[in-house]
């Protein structure tokens, strides 16, 4: 048996116990093999039971698989980049893509940015069928620029019960801001231009990003990705996590200390070789919710490799295992 499978037949009560407290409760990402150098991941399953991942990287990078273990890599979806790109960064690429499927066609947020630079953008793309070179440009859809408070990458979109849509982003400066969406355009909703806070390092390092928001039971929970990324073996990068009861927030952490003010309730760490895991989305898939992240593999001079977890709820709280 498995470890995976193995911890899937515990109970709820033992599973409890694996709440992370020292680095070697973490588990280990579950089997990936192919072609899995990636950074900042985001994955979809297709009616077909594909999975479509996109991330990081040229005219963002496409992978694929069929069963969630064995990953090829795909041509980028993007043939040609948008000229608008130019703007924003001289190096031709893109950076942490949200992929999601609603109202019949896929949705593919995106950031182009120059990298230690807040002059960047947030694009978004559709597309009928979610493959590489489907995809058809809408634009920009939020911007930043030297001026700001803030930096507008790392998007990611949220859909509410209630049929609001939310665009949560944002890297270091300020930290992590939201504003809605208007569903039938994917831009920013006219009627409501509020950029809200929701989490930011007043303190110390500026250094939060990667939000990704979804709801669980009656509470709103938060992810992001703390410290210093995208230096291998040297990478200090963190998965956190707050709840609230809005999604707008205000949202804190298991001691209820605001991610307004540096909370954040750990969910992936570093340990062994798993060095600097985040970048992270979920998705949810047959056996229950996934993050899908990026670490830097210490068995491999820091190349960045993808990571898959499931997550168990039953504390109120994820825990990776």
């Amino acid at each position: 048996m498995s470890r995976r499978t193995a911890l899937l037949a515990l109970p709820a009560a033992v599973l409890l116990a694996l709440v992370p407290g020292t680095a070697q409760a973490y588990p280990n990402p579950g089997r990936v093999t192919g072609s899995t150098v990636v950074h900042d991941p985001t994955m979809i399953r297709t009616s077909s039971g594909q999975y479509l991942l996109y991330a990081t990287g040229g005219g963002i990078a496409n992978k694929r698989s069929s069963d969630r273990t064995a990953f090829s890599a795909g041509a980028d979806a993007f043939s040609s980049r948008p000229g608008w790109w130019r703007t924003y960064s001289s190096v031709p690429e893109a950076w942490a893509p949200d992929i999601s499927f609603h109202g019949g066609r896929y949705l593919l947020y995106y950031s182009v940015s120059k990298f230690g630079s807040n002059t960047s953008a947030i694009g978004l793309a559709t597309s009928t069928t979610g493959q590489p070179g489907s995809w058809s440009d809408q634009g920009i859809v939020y911007s930043s620029g030297s001026s700001s408070d803030f930096n507008a990458i790392d998007p990611n979109l949220f859909v509410d019960s209630d049929g609001k849509w939310w665009l949560s982003f944002g890297s270091w400066w300020t930290g992590l801001k939201m504003i809605q969406i208007n569903p039938s355009t994917g831009k920013q909703l006219s009627s409501n231009t509020t950029r809200y806070s929701l989490a930011s390092r007043p303190t110390g390092t500026k250094a939060v990003e990667a939000p990704y928001i979804v709801k669980r039971g009656s509470y709103y929970y938060l992810f992001a990705s703390y410290d210093t990324c995208c230096a291998g073996t040297s990478s200090t990068y963190k998965v956190k996590v707050g709840r609230a009861t809005s999604v707008t927030g205000p949202y804190v952490d298991k001691n209820g200390v605001s991610m307004m003010n540096n909370g954040g309730t750990p969910v992936l760490e570093s340990h062994g070789s798993v060095i600097g895991p985040g970048g992270q989305s979920i998705t949810n898939d047959a056996d229950g919710d996934l993050i899908v992240y990026h670490y830097y593999d210490g068995n491999d001079n820091g190349t960045p490799k993808l990571g898959i977890n499931l997550l168990n709820w039953s504390s109120g709280w994820p825990v990776a295992y």
